[in-house]
């Protein structure tokens, strides 16, 4: 075993804080780490913590640990700033708001920047995800960048999703409009003492009540949001988020649950988390739970194979891509035909006579 990883699973802060490092850079021989730890993955509940900039996320995360320290759970946050696009730095400012639990051994924060990766998070966060719930952590918080309303990858990564939302950010125009809102296990109204917070519950019930009509319409759900996740893994009819009377978790599939919170002032976390449980109950309770755990894994193994895929390629293709790219620049091949020569390429491991098949004399 990589000595880094078994000080990983010593719980050594030092060595999990450069394994991460060494994950986020993609440098060394962090793939064998990566490998060495995953064995002892698998046991930390990742919850995934998203929404509007503005919405307060990083504030309520920070309430969040709290409650779970007080359970006695160990908490590991993952938290995602933006890179400027000019100079590509990050402020990595979001764990300014969580001071609280810096000197607490069985805290860990990490800060990543999106590096130029798009759908809310970094390329690395699900590994470096993976690093800490080796570490230890019972609870992985993942704190992604303020998003859009199609920045969802955060759906493939989590097992349960957070959207916060706030008043007096949008009508119930917003409240409809696919993307960010239909990714939500759980909806937190934050900044709930605020005018038109009643407006902002209504309004998402009711997206959450026009979404059940649809997906029953249907009888599917597309898509790669959670709800379409849930749908897929468990069918459209029997849905149920409400705690089963006998104490167990409901089955069929997982309808959105809405707390109300306070963040500044810690009101409303204990309700939030509990609605945040009920989820994880269902999740790991229910044979619809399994289900969407395995359509997620499927998701996640995509992702992990189409990057893998596509740094191979860009190395074995090598000097063949940047002629390509001239070609197109001189009209000289459509970048469709080029693409497909560059795939028939690689795949047959002829990259090093690559010199011409860019150019149409050269079509095999």
């Amino acid at each position: 075993m990589h000595p880094l990883a078994e000080k990983v699973l010593a719980r050594d802060m030092r060595a999990t804080a450069r394994a991460c490092r060494l994950v986020d850079d993609r440098a060394g021989d962090h793939a064998a780490i990566l490998k060495d730890l995953f064995p002892h993955t698998g046991r930390a509940w990742v919850l995934g913590v998203t929404g509007n900039p503005g919405a307060g996320k990083s504030t309520l995360t920070d309430r969040l640990i709290g409650v779970f320290r007080k359970q006695g759970r160990r908490v590991a946050v993952v938290a995602v700033d933006p890179t400027s696009p000019f100079t590509g730095g990050a402020i990595l400012g979001d764990r300014i708001r969580m001071q609280a639990h810096f000197g607490d051994p069985d805290v860990f924060i990490r800060s990543l920047a999106t590096r130029g990766a798009l759908g809310g998070l970094s390329r690395s966060a699900a590994d470096i995800a993976r690093v800490l719930d080796a570490w230890g952590a019972d609870v992985v918080l993942v704190e992604t960048v303020g998003v859009g309303q199609d920045e969802l990858e955060i759906t493939r990564m989590a097992h349960t999703t957070l959207v916060v939302a706030a008043p007096g950010m949008g009508d119930e125009v917003q409240a409809i409009k696919a993307g960010i809102l239909e990714c939500a296990d759980v909806f937190a109204v934050n900044k709930a003492d605020r005018d038109g917070a009643d407006a902002a519950v209504r309004d998402l019930e009711l997206m959450i009540a026009l979404g059940g009509e649809v997906a029953q319409a249907s009888g599917r759900a597309r898509g790669h949001s959670a709800a379409a996740l849930h749908a897929r893994a468990s069918g459209a009819s029997g849905a149920s988020g409400a705690v089963d009377p006998s104490g167990g978790p409901p089955e069929g599939p997982w309808v959105p649950a809405i707390a109300r919170t306070v963040a500044t002032r810690n009101e409303g976390v204990a309700a939030l988390v509990d609605r945040l449980e009920g989820h994880r109950a269902w999740l790991f309770g229910t044979e619809a739970g399994a289900a969407r755990r395995e359509e997620r894994l499927r998701e996640a193994m995509h992702v992990q194979l189409r990057d893998a895929l596509t740094d191979a390629a860009v190395a074995a293709l090598g000097p063949a891509l940047e002629a390509a790219v001239r070609a197109v620049a001189r009209r000289e091949v459509d970048p469709y035909t080029a693409s497909e020569r560059l795939v028939e390429a690689f795949r047959t491991g002829a990259a090093a006579a690559l010199g011409g098949v860019v150019t149409p004399g050269d079509a095999a």
